[in-house]
């Protein structure tokens, strides 16, 4: 059997079970797989976390280093987010220049950073116009089973919660202190699968829908950012109804990248 029937199968197989209110791995529609955050997963960076969502496995790593503030914003410091899809995490990765997936990930990522305003940049500042912290965000996909932005998101938020500010290290203070992290956005993911529509979903689920939406909410309620996918649609209603959905979910979430299990 080629790999295109097969996939057609699947598919098939993943809406028909949708259709009848079921899932491949038995949760219900607004279930989440199991996640876990460990904290400080690698040494060698300023903050780092290793998230797993169900079977999907997220690594991100917090760089800070010294730089020059941008022009047009010389009291504030620089916040860059990459993400890299590890050829080994899944075939349908290939290695070379960063692929759409990768340059959507990191994305979706730094624009719920920025629009929760987790980081106060104009307090990474050293020097108006001269000296200023540049913090790096880096996540790397290490096993891919569906749901990439919720785990990239709870491993860079959490990355960042317990990220140090190596000072002493560049001499600018006479010790390194805890990064300022004044807010902890989330992201919920859901998917279409014909009339229904699931919450974190898996690898086989994501080749199924028909549309994709993304929510990012923080601890104060709001909603952040948005960021719609694939060729499906969603009504006002569905929309106000799965905002519903992420709010309830988020403070789950944030226990989660503090460092535990949800």
């Amino acid at each position: 059997m080629s790999g295109e029937v097969a996939a057609e199968i699947r598919t098939a197989h993943v809406l028909e079970l949708a259709a009848s209110g079921k899932r491949l791995d038995g949760r219900g529609a607004d279930d989440y797989r199991t996640v876990s955050v460990e904290p400080g997963f690698i040494a060698t960076a300023d903050g780092s976390a290793l998230v797993r969502l169900g079977d999907t496995v997220v690594a991100a790593g917090v760089k800070l280093e010294l730089g020059k503030p941008f022009p047009d914003t010389p009291n504030a410091g620089v916040l860059t987010t990459n993400a890299e899809l590890v050829p080994l995490s899944s075939p349908t990765f290939e290695p070379g220049p960063p692929q759409p997936g990768a340059i959507e990930v990191s994305r979706v990522v730094d624009r719920a950073i920025r629009a929760a305003e987790a980081i106060d940049l104009t307090r990474l500042c050293v020097t108006p116009g001269e000296k200023t912290w540049v913090c790096y965000v880096d996540v790397h996909v290490l096993d891919h089973s569906g749901n990439l932005i919720d785990a990239a998101m709870l491993a860079g938020v959490s990355a960042l919660a317990h990220a140090t500010v190596p000072a002493k290290r560049f001499g600018v203070a006479e010790a390194d202190y805890a990064l300022d992290v004044q807010h902890l956005p989330v992201e919920c993911t859901f998917v279409r699968l014909g009339d229904t529509i699931v919450v974190d979903p898996t690898f086989d689920e994501e080749q199924a829908a028909q549309g994709r939406l993304t929510i990012a909410t923080d601890e104060l309620g709001r909603v952040v950012a948005m960021q719609k996918g694939l060729v499906g649609a969603f009504s006002p209603d569905d929309v106000r109804s799965l905002v519903a959905r992420a709010l309830a979910h988020g403070d789950r979430l944030r226990a989660a990248a503090r460092g535990g299990a949800a």
